[in-house]
């Protein structure tokens, strides 16, 4: 009966481990060329750049010789804001830009103060300001300096991540392991093999796939994420047993009843013989 027990608790024990090939980052997989520490990895060409779209809430500032003059075109709630914040976090979709920036409405438009509606959704950063800079020197003599950009590098996480939910770093470049270490890093039961994300283009979406167990990722195009991303990743199928905070609490409480089982049925047929 001993031996029985044994032999149970080691199959529970065995199929309850998780590997760490599935949850180390950055491996050198058999089917790719192998990556050797301090190797230099340039990074990806991607002919790729991020085009406003309707919703999008951009930072719009205006500098010239004289400062009174361009105020007027200015929001008051907008001034001082002083531009892109540095650092990361906001989890949760917390924006201070949100009542300081300028919100593109569904039709692509932005609208300044004494310029008007512009529309500047599926347009790039450069070009939106560009429009804007030749509407506003409209007024004046002296050039009148843009400076326009989207609020930070906005992306979603679901599924296995510590945090989700809309996040926000306050950076214009981003690589997908500042989004994971912005979300609080994936649970233990994660596929880091299967990162799912969702990215938005002029006109329509693709829905991609990554290895993050793979180290060629740091010579791929999706290295870096981009704004309004969506971060899904699937649970293993230990999942159903419990989550990575209670699973070990569930295989003893498995792994007792089992024992009090055997337990029961060794006294039972004991006393029969």
């Amino acid at each position: 009966m001993k031996k029985i027990l044994f032999m149970v608790s080691l199959v529970i024990f065995m199929s309850s481990c998780i590997s760490n090939k599935r949850i180390t980052y950055l491996q050198n997989l058999p089917e790719n060329t192998p990556i050797d520490l301090n190797e230099f990895i340039p990074y990806a060409e991607v002919d790729y750049e991020y085009i406003l779209q309707p919703f999008d809430i951009v930072n719009i500032q205006f500098a010239s010789s004289d400062e009174e003059l361009t105020q007027a075109f200015s929001f008051q709630n907008s001034q001082g804001s002083g531009g892109m914040r540095s650092g990361g976090g906001g989890g949760q979709g917390s924006d201070p830009l949100y009542f300081t920036g300028y919100s593109i409405d569904k039709d692509g438009q932005v609208e300044v103060p004494m310029l008007g509606k512009i529309r500047i959704a599926g347009l790039t950063e450069d070009a939106a300001k560009k429009i804007v800079e030749i509407k506003i020197n409209e007024f004046f003599k002296e050039d009148v300096y843009v400076k326009l950009g989207i609020a930070g590098i906005r992306y979603t996480t679901l599924g296995e991540f510590n945090s989700v939910g809309v996040q926000i770093i306050y950076k214009n470049r981003a690589t997908i392991f500042d989004a994971l270490a912005n979300s609080g890093e994936t649970t233990l039961l994660g596929k880091k093999n299967k990162l799912f994300v969702v990215r938005q283009y002029d006109g329509g979406t693709k829905l991609h796939q990554i290895n993050l167990n793979d180290r060629a990722l740091l010579a791929s195009s999706f290295y870096f994420i981009q704004p309004n991303d969506i971060l899904y990743m699937e649970p293993m199928k230990i999942r159903q047993i419990g989550t990575a905070d209670n699973l070990t609490a569930s295989l003893a409480l498995f792994a007792g009843l089992l024992a009090s089982t055997l337990l029961i049925i060794n006294l039972v047929t004991n006393g029969t013989n």
